[in-house]
């Protein structure tokens, strides 16, 4: 199935395919799901005795966002592209749609975050839940003319048919957004915790390799990876003229040392969340928020430069 994978960028904007594919900068992922949120929302300093509904926790963390995304530091000379939680795209910024603000008046591309959580771990990995809703989603992001799609499943340890398995889900699920006309991202995280991180780190280069090998010469994928422990492990995934970019997920490290293993990968640009959003505080005054959020893009800014086609 995964051979089916063959989006071409007939119909997308020129210019925001342009800045995906070679501008610099990084990637802000803002796509905290309702698992996520609550400690996203205590991170920020919003305790879970400030909300009493998920409806309520989810006007917070849209607060969050968008007090983020306004901000003087958040635009599109450092922040290539966003990738949004659905309930995000779905409201508005200042009488906007979210998608719309972002290219707009920040000059940010606009993603969707489209899984909807993890399975139970089998055979060393997490696989995503089922996606039943995934065509309508796909249809609602096309009309807030979102660019393309993230989706996350997880590797715990280098078990080969674990890896098999997830990199099978991906490319299955990719193809489905590619024929959408949506470019994919591919998030097969490896576990900064994994025993044999290293080790399955080769494993899921050889699977991701293998199913791109499969792709017709016109397809148009991402990758969203783990910083591997082997620096340049990647290059041969991000030199494919299939991969529009890879990007690099901070999985846990902090923001300082996600961005010092970074710099030393120039194959890879920055798609963090919470190493991003770290030190900011719903206590801060908006100079304080906004000079904090300069420090964060401004260092992340620095770890993705490296890496201009």
């Amino acid at each position: 199935m995964h051979n089916r994978v063959s989006a071409t960028m007939d119909g997308m904007d020129s210019s925001q395919l342009e800045k995906v594919r070679s501008a610099r900068g990084f990637f802000a992922a803002l796509d905290q799901s309702g698992g996520s949120t609550p400690k996203a929302l205590a991170e920020y300093g919003i305790a879970e005795d400030r909300y009493s509904s998920d409806a309520q926790m989810f006007d917070l963390v849209h607060a969050m966002r968008t007090r983020v995304i306004t901000s003087p530091a958040f635009d599109g000379t450092r922040v290539l592209a966003a990738i949004l939680f659905e309930q995000t795209m779905d409201r508005d910024i200042d009488g906007l749609p979210t998608s719309q603000y972002l290219w707009e008046r920040r000059g940010v591309v606009p993603f969707l975050k489209v899984d909807k959580g993890l399975a139970d771990e089998a055979d060393g990995v997490q696989l995503m839940k089922p996606i039943d809703t995934l065509g309508e989603l796909l249809e609602r992001a096309n009309e807030h003319h979102i660019f393309g799609t993230k989706m996350r499943s997880v590797i715990k340890d280098a078990d080969p048919a674990g890896v098999e398995a997830i990199a099978d889900q991906q490319f299955a699920v990719a193809a489905q957004i590619s024929a959408a006309g949506l470019v994919p991202i591919l998030e097969p995280e490896v576990s900064i915790t994994s025993p044999h991180k290293a080790d399955a780190e080769a494993l899921l280069e050889a699977a991701l390799r293998s199913r791109l090998d499969g792709l017709p010469a016109d397809a148009t994928i991402m990758l969203k990876l783990t910083i591997p422990t082997e620096a340049g492990r990647y290059a041969e995934l991000a030199a494919d003229p299939r991969v529009l970019r890879v990007l690099a997920l901070s999985g846990g490290y902090s923001r300082d040392e996600a961005c010092e293993r970074l710099a030393r990968d120039p194959n890879l640009i920055a798609s963090f969340s919470r190493a991003l959003l770290e030190g900011l505080s719903d206590q801060q005054s908006d100079e304080e928020f906004n000079a904090t959020l300069e420090v964060s893009i401004a260092q992340i800014y620095a770890a993705s430069s490296h890496t201009v086609r």
